[in-house]
């Protein structure tokens, strides 16, 4: 089979399509020929193996995994021995490394139905950024109607899904985004949209229930500053401003740990990690119309390297999709 791989670290260059072997399927595995897949921060990361700390875990001095790519969707091709929730034919989204691949081997448990009424693409887009925004939203933060939200990061892979869900939720949300795309977060339904390059949320009267914090950009005090005294910082990821190289948003996570002891509210770090009860919590609500995939440009699959530079470089607003 075909797929993205990479031997060392570095730019979107280091990507290229080559011949391996298709996986095998193992007994509590399900082999999917990958229709459509969706390019996450994960994704750069790893390529460029930053921050250099993480390497610990995505390999030293190349990843050990080679094909790049973690959400997927396509049609079952065949089944492990212990496999009994899927067959050969059926039509599935999930989650497992080397989803850059005409073909992925993932874990029964890491994959769910897709939901009939949307596309391979939109089904693609929804694994990890949806399950994040479940996670920090539902979980964590623990979202009920007539809280008051505020989305750091509203335009992005995560914020489009966390925007949504918190309204579904019953929450009056705030989505903060730049410019351009304003009309994006309104149209997904936010009640308020700030603009930060006219107005710092920081330095408002306002405050949130929750504050969902998926880029990174602002220190821990001015997003404590807007929370109600019982309120919620959840934190997610963010820029490798945050840290430095050698220990990029990690640096931000650590200190969110350490600040949850002390000052205004509770600061709540989220890991993200895929369940069969996320997957069908996200196939219900996208199946129901409550959360919809926001996809700015879908690729072919030799572009795979291209999509990648779009969200590093290019700062993408939604998904990038690469299709098959």
């Amino acid at each position: 089979m075909q797929a993205i791989v990479q031997d060392r670290y570095g730019s979107p260059d280091v990507l290229r399509v080559e011949e391996v072997d298709t996986p095998t399927v193992g007994a509590n595995r399900v082999l999917v020929r990958v229709r459509a897949a969706s390019v996450n921060a994960r994704d750069w990361h790893i390529m460029r193996g930053d921050p250099y700390l993480a390497r610990l875990v995505f390999g030293p001095t190349r990843p050990r995994t080679r094909i790049r790519g973690t959400d997927f969707a396509g049609v079952v091709e065949a089944v492990g021995t212990n496999v009994r929730r899927f067959a050969p034919g059926d039509e599935v989204f999930g989650e497992a490394e080397g989803t850059f691949a005409e073909y992925v081997a993932a874990p029964e448990d890491t994959v769910g139905p897709k939901p009939a009424d949307l596309t391979f693409e939109q089904a693609a887009a929804l694994p990890l950024a949806g399950y994040t925004a479940l996670m920090g939203l539902r979980d964590l933060a623990g979202v009920r109607p007539g809280h008051r939200v505020l989305i750091n990061g509203a335009s992005g892979g995560v914020g489009t899904f966390a925007v949504q869900m918190a309204k579904a939720f019953g929450a009056e949300v705030t989505g903060v985004c730049s410019t351009r795309n304003v009309s994006l977060v309104e149209s997904l339904g936010a009640d308020h949209v700030v603009d930060y390059t006219r107005t710092d949320f920081a330095g408002t009267d306002v405050r949130y229930d929750v504050v969902f914090d998926l880029v990174g950009n602002r220190t821990l005090a001015d997003c404590r500053r807007v929370l109600a005294p019982e309120g919620a910082l959840v934190l997610s990821g963010g820029g490798t401003s945050e840290g430095g190289s050698l220990v990029g948003p990690m640096g931000l996570l650590l200190r969110g740990r350490l600040a949850s002891r002390f000052g205004r509210g509770r600061v709540l770090v989220l890991t993200a990690k895929p369940t069969r009860e996320n997957l069908n919590a996200l196939a219900e609500l996208a199946g129901s119309g409550r959360i919809t995939a926001s996809i700015e440009r879908v690729y072919s699959f030799g572009e795979a390297p291209e999509a990648i530079r779009r969200l590093e470089v290019e700062h993408a607003r939604a998904k990038v999709v690469i299709a098959m």
